[in-house]
């Protein structure tokens, strides 16, 4: 009798999504598994380039990698999944087609779930966030925040308004993890090298207020290397504020908990992140913060033919000394866990053993703008150029494909013979705009 192939269902094109499926096609025969890999978009964010793509110094077509290219052998399905049975082993999702037509959500049927959503932003109840902070955790926002940012300098330059000039010139962030001293340090160094194109702002005319809940930033680079990112931002002229909170942003005005008050036209939100909530939509287990349950082996716990690594997940570290303590949530447990989590598939689906998921601490290194950094590698402590020069070759090895391993260096090479581009193009945004005034009015939005 013909064996079947195996109905592999991978929930999320992300690290661990799209590295897992790309070893699972050149390990399996095709008479082996079928695989199919659901995401809502058509690519995966290589993220720690995005705060570059908001500087201008990556276009941001070369910080995704196209999933149909990358897995040719694999089923790439545009879609939510919308929720999982997997005592019936089947997912309900919703595709465009689905939205398009209005003929509901289709169900799939699949023998191995490899649950890989990743995390979404986690948002406080902070009154005036929803309408006006932005996030930073996607492609579409690391540009659209380059644009306001210089949308913001425009509207500084041109008002006669000396409270709108104030609050268009003044940026707060939140959050002092790596995406949030990233994405300030690196729009903090483009914006004030694109004032000098301004007959009427200078650098120092800008505001960049950094606001950070505990005592330190960058926790992930070590205390000493935190301090020292410390005394670069605070030397650049940047308001770090530790240990406080932002109590509200009503009105545009940022209000902190030691009692400042900052009129504002950007707040940046980058405080953290939280499971996605497809978790709660299936019948797998959660732990208290929502994660899925998992053993060393990157099975889900106590369920058969279901497997989770990356954020969603919550993956014992055995390397650990004190008992009880998992996996952070980050890039480089997600790259590592998806190698284990394909050879345990494979293992699985030959009837081997599986093998648990250990990992040696490389270390972390963390950008602050063009030509400067702090890195912890291997015990070695650096900072300043040889960090930044550290941070790029690291990641620039990390980033799937030669192809965009190529482009990437290629646009690096260029940005260092060539100036900054500062052109905002924040009418990408609203590309039918001038169409829908030209159809209603008759003339064009520059016309007199």
């Amino acid at each position: 009798m013909v064996k079947e192939p195996a109905r592999i269902l991978i929930v999320g094109g992300g690290y661990v999504g799209m590295y897992t499926a790309l070893r699972l096609q050149r390990k399996l025969k095709r008479d082996e598994a079928h695989v199919t890999v659901i995401d809502p978009e058509p690519y995966m964010t290589y993220q720690p380039f995005l705060p570059e793509a908001a500087a201008g110094s990556i276009s941001p077509r070369h910080v995704v990698v196209p999933l149909r290219r990358v897995l040719p052998e694999c089923q790439v399905v545009i879609g939510e999944v919308a929720s999982i049975d997997h005592a019936k082993r089947t997912a309900t999702i919703n595709t465009l087609a689905t939205r398009q037509d209005a003929t509901g959500a289709v169900e799939m049927h699949y023998d191995e779930l490899i649950l890989a959503p990743g995390s979404i932003s986690r948002t406080l109840p902070v009154p005036g966030l929803a309408e006006h902070g932005i996030g930073f955790k996607t492609v579409e926002e690391a540009i659209g925040l380059r644009n306001h940012v210089l949308e913001q300098m425009d509207i500084a330059s041109s008002t006669r308004d000396p409270d709108v000039r104030d609050a268009a010139l003044t940026f707060v962030f939140v959050g002092g993890g790596y995406a949030g001293v990233e994405a300030l340090a690196e729009l903090e160094d483009m914006a004030r090298y694109a004032a000098r194109y301004y007959h009427n702002l200078r650098p120092d005319d800008l505001k960049f207020i950094l606001v950070e809940a505990s005592g330190r930033i960058l926790p992930e680079v070590g205390e000493e290397m935190g301090r020292y990112a410390l005394r670069e931002l605070r030397g650049r002229n940047i308001d770090v504020r530790l240990d406080t909170r932002l109590d509200s942003c009503v009105d545009r005005i940022a209000v902190l908990s030691d009692g400042s008050r900052f009129p504002t036209r950007t707040l940046v939100w980058t405080a953290g992140v939280k499971p996605h909530p497809i978790l709660a939509a299936t019948d797998l287990p959660l732990d208290e913060r929502g994660r899925l349950k998992c053993t060393a082996a990157l099975t889900v716990a106590g369920v058969e033919h279901a497997w989770a690594a990356g954020d969603a997940a919550a993956v014992p570290d055995v390397t650990a000394e004190e008992p009880g303590k998992e996996c952070a949530p980050n890039a480089q447990h997600a790259v590592r866990q998806a190698r284990v989590l394909a050879g345990n598939i494979v293992a699985s689906l030959r009837d081997q053993p599986l093998k648990d998921y250990a990992h040696k601490y490389v270390g972390s290194v963390a950008s602050l703008g063009l030509h400067k950094g702090v890195a912890q590698v291997y015990g070695q402590k650096l900072k300043g150029y040889p960090a930044w020069f550290m941070h790029r070759a690291y990641h620039l090895s990390r980033i799937p494909t030669f192809n965009r391993k190529a482009r990437v260096l290629a646009e690096w090479t260029l940005t260092g013979l060539f100036k900054r581009e500062i052109v905002s193009l924040g009418s990408l945004e609203n590309p039918r705009a001038e169409f829908e005034l030209a159809a209603d009015t008759g003339r064009h939005p520059e016309a007199s």
